[in-house]
């Protein structure tokens, strides 16, 4: 497995990985002062090999990078998790420790369900998502592609969250919220346009 990114995101990856006994080859980066993280050796981007994760939090650029490369994706998903056999999760997506993901959960590729999150039943996470620790994803939510769900943030029962939305930490969602919008609070708010 390698890694593109080598940053903190990555040394979570790197963990994750080890705990599931995968080889990691390495890591690609664009910092070419960067020559190796936690003991791996870090290569420029002349030669991306596959099977990739990146490793990179911003879903912008996780997207622009999945755009970019042509290889095949893996999967990191730590043994901590608690994860229904009938969830489904799609390459390049990341499940750190802690989390719980619930029956009938859709999770899109490249994304990430950060540390201690709990993700219940029939919800649906398009690709580029981030979910962000110890975040609550009650029944039937649905968040669109590449939105950010700040720490501690708990979407309520049924709630629609747009494509490429930010909802602040520690924010209470009752309500759905539209695209591209940056919203936060108890209860939730728009609070400005992105």
């Amino acid at each position: 497995m390698y890694l593109y990114g080598a940053s903190g995101h990555a040394k979570v990856i790197i963990d994750i990985l080890l705990s599931n006994d995968k080889e990691i080859k390495g890591l690609f980066d664009d910092n070419k002062k960067i020559k190796s993280l936690l003991g791996y050796p870090v290569f420029s981007l002349e030669e991306i090999k596959s099977p990739l994760i990146i490793s990179i939090g911003d879903n912008k650029t996780r997207k622009l990078i999945a755009e970019k490369y042509t290889v095949s994706y893996g999967i990191a998903i730590v043994k901590t998790a608690i994860i229904s056999h009938f969830s489904t999760i799609a390459e390049g997506s990341v499940i750190m420790q802690g989390t719980v993901i619930q029956a009938s959960v859709k999770i899109g590729k490249h994304t990430i369900i950060n540390t201690s999150s709990s993700i219940d039943h029939d919800c649906t996470i398009g690709d580029f998502v981030h979910i962000s620790p110890n975040s609550t994803l009650c029944g039937n939510v649905s968040i669109g592609e590449g939105s950010w769900i700040g720490t501690g943030s708990t979407i309520l029962p049924g709630v629609k969250i747009g494509k490429w939305s930010v909802i602040g930490a520690g924010s209470v969602v009752s309500k759905n919220i539209p695209d591209h919008v940056l919203a936060v609070g108890n209860r939730c708010n728009i609070v400005k346009k992105l």
